[in-house]
């Protein structure tokens, strides 16, 4: 009796394997990493860059670092952070313009789709 139960859960849990094994692979291919190109499209240097969902209050880290991105100049961003969401907020901080008739602010775009791998060109509306 113990080797016919023993049969039925090893059978069981074999018959499960793909099932789990199909699982993982599709939690993995949710959570992967999106890469989409961020074009400046405004007139003024973008000095600090946020990706964050719109589900959170917070803004994530300043994807751009210590660097800068001139207007009409370009980056590769690449979000790795585990989140199914495809949408994104964004919010950038701009330098003041050259001629200094304008100065520091921030421009916020929210519910970017970024899952397309595109480009998205940062501009003010």
């Amino acid at each position: 009796m113990i080797h016919k139960s023993f049969r039925s859960i090893t059978a069981s849990a074999l018959l499960a394997l793909p099932l789990v094994a199909l699982s993982i692979q599709s939690v993995l291919a949710q959570t992967e990493s999106v890469t989409f190109t961020l074009t400046n499209g405004t007139e003024r240097v973008l000095t600090e860059f946020y990706a964050s969902p719109p589900s959170t209050q917070d803004w994530e880290e300043d994807i751009l670092g210590v660097d800068t991105l001139a207007p009409g100049a370009s980056v590769e961003i690449t979000i790795d952070d585990g989140r199914e969401d495809c949408n994104y907020d964004f919010k950038g901080r701009l330098g003041p313009s050259e001629d200094g008739t304008v100065g520091e602010g921030e421009l916020i775009q929210s519910a970017v789709n970024v899952c397309d791998g595109g480009t998205y060109t940062y501009f003010p509306k």
